[in-house]
């Protein structure tokens, strides 16, 4: 799988880009994350990529130039499954659409900056717009990585244990069941007795309910879903 990300801050990416699993998953070949400076697309001498609003309306707007040229040089060298642009009033990004775009070969995520980008960018050059939740952040660099952190990890061989994964919170569509490890006991508080019978079955079943009830309590939603 291949990644491009196109931001105005790409020093913003690099540290998290080169720690732990995305470092791991790069290093193995598994995936190719690479970042993109838009002010490179441009051809202002200042290296300027937003520009003011037209009608009056306060802040700065990235222009569809420097993003146009991006896209494009991009699609010249190969195709793209998705160019995925973070936004505040996107599609909500959830663990099922994790789930269909880490079998995808090709992903552009343009991070979004500014008061926001030019409308036609967003009609004619991406094919889908993605928000991280009902909240505004400074721009879409920090949504580009949990995008591609909840994609990348669910690549086979990401991660050493790959069923650890599909147990994860989200996978159907319940929330992980509480887990546990060494000491047994601290402090008086006791790991539950069922998790050390070593009864898989009634373990699983612990598990189940647990995250059923959990579901339940903290997102009651997500059973009705």
């Amino acid at each position: 799988m291949r990644i491009d990300i196109l931001t105005v801050l790409p020093e913003m990416l690099e540290s998290p880009l080169g720690c732990s699993i995305l470092k791991r998953a790069q290093d193995k070949g598994l995936a190719q994350i690479v970042v993109h400076n838009l002010r490179d697309y441009t051809t202002n001498k200042h290296r300027k990529v937003d520009d003011y609003p037209f009608g009056g309306e306060a802040g700065m707007v990235m222009q569809i130039e420097p993003v146009d040229r991006a896209i494009s040089h991009l699609k010249s060298e190969r195709d793209y499954d998705e160019v995925i642009f973070t936004s505040p009033d996107g599609e909500q990004f959830s663990q099922p659409m994790a789930n269909r775009m880490s079998m995808l070969e090709n992903i552009i995520i343009l991070c979004g900056h500014y008061k926001g980008v030019d409308y036609r960018i967003r009609e004619h050059l991406v094919t889908r717009e993605i928000t991280v939740g009902d909240y505004v952040l400074t721009g879409g660099e920090l949504p580009a990585l949990v995008i591609t952190d909840a994609i990348v990890r669910l690549i086979p061989g990401a991660i050493g244990d790959e069923q650890s994964a599909l147990s994860d919170s989200f996978q159907d569509n319940l929330l992980a069941p509480p887990i546990y490890t060494r000491p047994a006991e601290y402090k008086g508080w006791k790991v539950p007795d069922i998790l050390l019978s070593g009864h898989q079955a009634r373990i699983d079943e612990w598990r189940h309910q647990q995250a059923v009830e959990r579901t339940r309590r903290l997102r009651p939603g997500l059973l009705d879903e």
